[in-house]
């Protein structure tokens, strides 16, 4: 195990030349970023999921009551223990030829039993109750941690001057503020990565575990190398657009249309002028260029641009997607549904299509009962993310 730690460990792989991992030991002088400081995140990550559930039981709930946001989840199917059956072992989204076989055997007509397994889908997505607690919770700590960001970086030097990323490296001293910002922020991702699985599912899962996982090997990766100067930079500038992307989704949450367009096109404008602009000539410059010119040339640093291009094409993917909601809005004179909608919506068609043969066609006729009205938009990070 030690031959294997140390092999990983390379200092000729991590490092730039003549600096070792002596040079980064923390002195009665000076304290330095340790890997074991990482350790911290874990019970952090719990507690800051605990102040979650907390947060959403005791303040986001009752203010979504008192703005009138509905508290019932999409109207429930009517039990049938055949149709039940065929969700549950079969298929969720039976073909043409089942839903015939199915009409035959209840005598419904295959509309209804269409409306019955959207109804029976639907009923398992969460309520706009429960996506506003999320979303005001996601508001409420982008907003601390960005204004704790922009409070700590106004101060530091490298906030002018990306150049000051790499001056002095690697004795740069890990100041408290630093830290805290750099354990709160991998917490975060932390509690995303376990909490994503209970949360309310979007179509682009995948894609948002991925970034959740790059941002988590990002922070530790810039941490454990002393890289935390360009790190809190990142950082800052992935928090800043998601405030907007949460206080959209809450204003259309409470039915607040023209609010939540303004949020929405503001969060655009930002996320793409942050995301496709300053990103990449700011940071991507630094870490491309400046970074080399002070430091020279050693592999991770090319494992660090990997990651932060990887970074780039999830901003990319966004920004398409973000392009064209905003379109739809201009055009349309409202924002779209978001493309990654977590409830079926049911066509003004089948709304008024016949009722079936049996009595039991009066199962569905009001589809989602508007439910599917809240989808909110598109999610960045956050880059949150959210980033």
């Amino acid at each position: 195990m030690a031959g294997i730690l140390a092999w990983f460990w390379n200092e000729r792989f991590w490092l730039p030349h003549n600096v070792t991992w002596a040079d980064l030991q923390s002195t009665e002088e000076a304290a330095f970023p340790q890997a074991e400081d990482l350790y911290l995140a874990f019970p952090l990550a719990f507690c800051i999921f605990m102040i979650r559930l907390l947060f959403e039981r005791f303040i986001a709930k009752p203010c979504a009551l008192g703005l009138k946001v509905q508290a019932n989840g999409p109207q429930k199917a009517q039990p049938n223990a055949i149709l039940e059956k065929v969700f549950t072992a079969i298929t969720k989204h039976p073909d043409e030829k089942r839903l015939e076989g199915l009409s035959k055997q209840l005598d419904w007509d295959v509309r209804s039993i269409q409306r019955w397994f959207r109804q029976r889908r639907n009923q398992e997505k969460p309520s706009t109750l429960r996506k506003f607690c999320e979303s005001m919770w996601r508001f409420t700590f982008y907003l601390y941690i960005f204004t704790y960001g922009v409070r700590f970086l106004k101060k530091t030097p490298w906030l002018w001057n990306t150049r000051q990323c790499w001056s002095g490296y690697p004795y740069q001293p890990l100041m408290p503020d630093l830290h805290y910002y750099y354990i709160v922020e991998l917490s975060f991702y932390w509690s995303l990565m376990f909490s994503q699985f209970i949360d309310v599912k979007r179509k682009d899962f995948g894609i948002m575990f991925t970034h959740h996982i790059l941002a988590v090997t990002l922070i530790t990766f810039s941490y454990v190398t002393n890289l935390t100067r360009v790190g809190t930079l990142i950082l800052c500038l992935h928090d800043v657009a998601d405030i907007f992307l949460e206080a959209a989704k809450m204003a259309n949450y409470c039915k607040c249309q023209k609010l939540s367009d303004l949020l929405f096109l503001t969060f655009a404008v930002v996320f793409i002028v942050s995301r496709l602009g300053i990103y990449p000539l700011w940071i991507l410059n630094t870490t491309l260029f400046e970074l080399y010119e002070a430091l020279g040339n050693f592999p991770a640093l090319w494992v660090l641009n990997v990651l932060l291009f990887v970074l780039q094409i999830l901003h990319c993917f966004w920004s398409y997607l973000i392009i064209k909601a905003a379109y739809k809005a201009i055009s349309k004179g409202k924002v779209a549904k978001d493309s990654r909608s977590d409830v079926e919506s049911s066509s003004d068609e089948e709304e008024t299509v016949p009722r079936s043969k049996a009595p039991h066609s009066t199962i569905a006729t009001n589809g989602t009962n508007g439910a599917n009205g809240t989808n909110g938009y598109l999610t960045g990070a956050t880059c949150s993310e959210e980033h």
